[in-house]
């Protein structure tokens, strides 16, 4: 495959490995949650353009419920969006969460101002893709690129023991059934969702 990345999201583990913080301060290209400390380095939405030059605006949010997050996605949203759909009239909003249930709440709450709300986070992908009555499109979780044949990536027998034990266990990644997981929304100029569908693409 030759495809690239225009744009990386981030998300819980946007801190544990300390070498990114002066790349966030930096780059447009990667971006962390909007809602952690307004006094860390980065940003939380930017712009690209598609391979036909039409800008894309990508909001990234972290959930609250279950996760350690500075700030209530839901209390700074409207913010979020307002600068996204300053840039674009196409608006992606990868909303970073653990609950179900929050996703689709986000999801619902969006509908018909963004094109498309993608939950990431719990790595497996869920059978909700789907286009709503406003026109966003969203999924509750897109799904994880990586190894299958494991325990969300890491090499199944190391979680296991952890899970059966409560010892501390150093994980270390799978190596089969590879593959790259997504969604692939297709959208209007003005940015309403046309369709929404997930992608599972097996790596040889």
């Amino acid at each position: 495959m030759q495809a690239g990345a225009d744009v990386l999201t981030l998300g819980n583990h946007v801190w544990r490995r300390r070498e990114i913080v002066p790349y966030l301060e930096s780059s447009d290209r990667v971006i962390r949650p909007a809602n952690l400390s307004a006094q860390a380095p980065g940003r939380g939405v930017t712009v690209a353009e598609a391979a036909d030059g039409t800008p894309v605006a990508v909001a990234n949010l972290q959930g609250g419920l279950f996760m350690t997050t500075p700030v209530s996605p839901f209390e700074i949203l409207d913010a979020v969006v307002e600068e996204a759909r300053s840039l674009a009239k196409i608006v992606l909003v990868d909303f970073h969460a653990e609950a179900t249930s929050e996703k689709v709440a986000m999801a619902r709450l969006l509908d018909g101002r963004v094109t498309a709300v993608i939950g990431t986070h719990t790595h497996i992908q869920t059978n909700d893709a789907r286009v709503q009555p406003g026109g966003t499109a969203a999924i509750s979780d897109a799904g994880m690129t990586g190894p299958h044949d494991s325990v969300i990536g890491v090499k199944a027998e190391l979680a296991i023991t952890r899970m059966r034990t409560s010892m501390p266990v150093r994980f270390q990644p799978a190596e089969s059934d590879v593959r790259i997981e997504g969604v692939v929304v297709e959208c209007d100029a003005e940015g309403r969702a046309l369709s929404c569908e997930p992608l599972r693409v097996p790596v040889p």
